[in-house]
């Protein structure tokens, strides 16, 4: 993809040069200028198939009194490319019913053009019967054109068995339309699950390449989104580069997108410009979100309400955001509004929480709804928060359950929650389970707590013994503690240090402390106690004592005690009895009236 901006100096798109060009032209006007010299010659001599060919050439010409004579002689002659093909003649000096008439007459004389021609003229004069039974004699003499014409009216009729069977012959005679729209009711038909999909998929690629090799733009940029899907981006933004300079702006979009994930974000704007001129809203909708990085919001404007005139409601919703980013509140609703009413789901969310923020829940909880019937995940989500806020459990729940089966995390975590408080903990992991798997480190602490309570106390770690392996507990512990969940930092640094790994333990309860976790910190002081740093350990059961821990201030009030520091000691027992718990508050209060008595001495 990195030098998809030079194909045009690939040979692959080299085009001749004009002096080329003019000597081809030159040679062949007097190639053509030999040509007729030889079949007047040869009439004036009498012969019926140069009048045949020297009117066809005339006509193509556009010399319809020369050609007209030649071919109603060549005509008369019983010449039935010659009957054809004055009836071209006649139909295009306006004389349909006429034309017709020769048609007929060589059609009946075994003409397949003409046949096809005849069934033609009866379709556009409304007679289904008469075109179906001269285009199938057109397509059975293996006319590609009439195989086509047949295949579109059998379409028309509503005879899929038959439509498809004769454009696959056309399409197999190299008609580019019937490859193309081959192609196209295959893609359609080729529904995820199906039994030979894999083969179905190739058999639509190969459809669309020949199209496209034909020079069939849709065609071209539709293999480009396959080869884009499978990952070949170089061969598809090839097949987008043809596309596009063949004037099909939605290429010109896509080849955008591909130039700029591929870095070249400069290509990617002159792409997108050419495919919003041509009216492509989304290619609009890309311009204007580039601009708005930028910080060119005028510019962003102007071309989200290009992609809005483009009738792309994504360019309202665009306005929208950035109204909203610009604190402009009011038209920002406004924008979300036009786009929520045109339907689109993520303006509804939007809507909704730009007046949830203002107040307005009663307004707000409509257009959640809208837009999670529209299969906004966020929308639901934002309902049962909305209805947990109410103290309507059930139906929050029930709008939980709905945006975790499209994989919201968080709505997985809250159905995992509450399956937990109703004590079907069967379930609640199972939500856990996907909501830790989406990277929600609260639901990976909560999995991990599950899982700890079920498992058997590990057996005594004695000194010199290998270290037990981690459990699945622990594993997802630490996933949650690699995230920054202090909980479980605090939880993983227990675990090590029941292993006997000191190191490890002191460096999650200090990520933990240091982050605000008063247990952390309590740890952290406990393990350094242990290990002869008394004095650090001071310093951080002092954070946790401040933090509100109260076995840290009955250890800070131990160690006052001891160095006879009787008035801190005291100071810090009167907050460990405060703070508590019940059985850390009588040891406190044991401790506080020791020390009054002592300082009363």
């Amino acid at each position: 993809m990195g030098d998809m901006a030079n194909l045009f100096g690939t040979g692959r798109f080299a085009q001749p040069s004009g002096q080329e060009e003019a000597t081809d032209e030159a040679q062949e006007a007097a190639d053509e200028a030999a040509e007729e010299v030889r079949l007047r010659l040869a009439v004036d001599g009498g012969d019926v198939e140069a009048m045949s060919m020297l009117g066809a050439m005339l006509l193509r010409r556009g010399d319809f009194d020369g050609a007209e004579s030649q071919l109603r002689a060549a005509t008369a002659a019983g010449d039935r490319a010659a009957a054809n093909n004055l009836g071209v003649l006649l139909h295009q000096r306006g004389y349909a019913d006429e034309a017709a008439g020769w048609w007929r007459i060589a059609a009946v004389a075994g003409s397949a053009a003409a046949a096809h021609a005849l069934g033609r003229h009866f379709r556009e004069r409304g007679d289904e019967p008469a075109a179906e039974y001269w285009l199938c004699q057109s397509a059975e003499q293996g006319h590609v054109l009439g195989a086509y014409a047949l295949a579109d009216l059998l379409e028309h009729r509503g005879d899929d068995a038959g439509a498809g069977r004769w454009m696959r012959a056309a399409a197999e005679r190299g008609h580019r339309e019937a490859a193309y729209r081959l192609a196209r009711t295959l893609d359609r038909g080729a529904g995820p699950g199906r039994d030979g999909e894999d083969a179905a998929g190739e058999e639509v690629e190969q459809w669309y390449r020949q199209a496209a090799a034909r020079g069939h733009r849709r065609a071209a940029l539709h293999l480009g989104a396959i080869l884009e899907k499978r990952g070949e981006l170089k061969e598809a933004g090839r097949w987008y580069l043809t596309s596009a300079k063949e004037g099909e702006a939605r290429a010109a979009c896509a080849l955008g997108f591909l130039l700029r994930d591929a870095g070249d974000t400069e290509s990617a704007a002159v792409w997108w410009l050419r495919a919003a001129q041509d009216g492509d809203g989304n290619a609009a909708n890309a311009l204007g979100a580039l601009h708005a990085e930028r910080g060119e919001t005028q510019t962003a404007e102007r071309w989200y309400r290009a992609a809005m005139d483009a009738g792309d409601d994504n360019g309202a919703y665009n306005l929208g955001l950035l109204c909203a980013e610009q604190g402009r509140t009011a038209q920002a609703e406004q924008w979300y509004r036009r786009a929520a009413y045109a339907g689109h789901r993520e303006a509804s969310n939007a809507l909704a929480i730009l007046l949830l923020r203002g107040g307005d829940e009663t307004g707000a909880e409509p257009w959640f709804s809208k837009a999670a019937e529209a299969g906004s995940v966020d929308a639901a989500f934002n309902l049962g928060i909305l209805h947990a806020g109410r103290g309507a459990e059930r139906t929050a729940l029930r709008w939980y359950e709905r945006a975790a089966a499209a994989g919201h995390t968080e709505a997985a975590l809250q159905v995992g929650m509450a399956r937990l408080r109703a004590g079907d903990e069967r379930e609640a992991e199972r939500f856990l389970r996907c909501a830790a798997g989406g990277g929600s480190a609260e639901a990976a602490y909560r999995l991990a707590t599950v899982l700890d309570a079920r498992r058997p106390p590990p057996p005594a770690h004695e000194l010199g013994e290998p270290a037990q392996e981690k459990s699945e507990c622990e594993e997802w512990y630490e996933r949650a503690a690699s995230q920054g969940h202090r909980r479980a930092q605090v939880r993983v640094g227990m675990l090590a240090a029941a292993r006997g790994d000191v190191v490890e333990a002191a460096r999650w309860y200090r990520e933990a402390a240091e982050a605000g976790s008063r247990n952390g910190a309590f740890n952290l002081g406990l393990l350094l106690a242990r290990e002869g740093s008394e004095p650090e350990a001071v310093v951080w059961w002092r954070r946790a004592a401040d933090a509100g821990h109260g076995r840290a201030a009955l250890r800070l009030a131990l160690v006052c005690a001891r160095r006879g520091e009787l008035a801190e000691g005291q100071r810090w027992a009167d907050r460990a009895v405060s703070l508590g718990p019940a059985e850390v508050g009588e040891r406190a209060a044991r401790l506080r009236d020791a020390l009054r008595q002592e300082l009363s001495a």
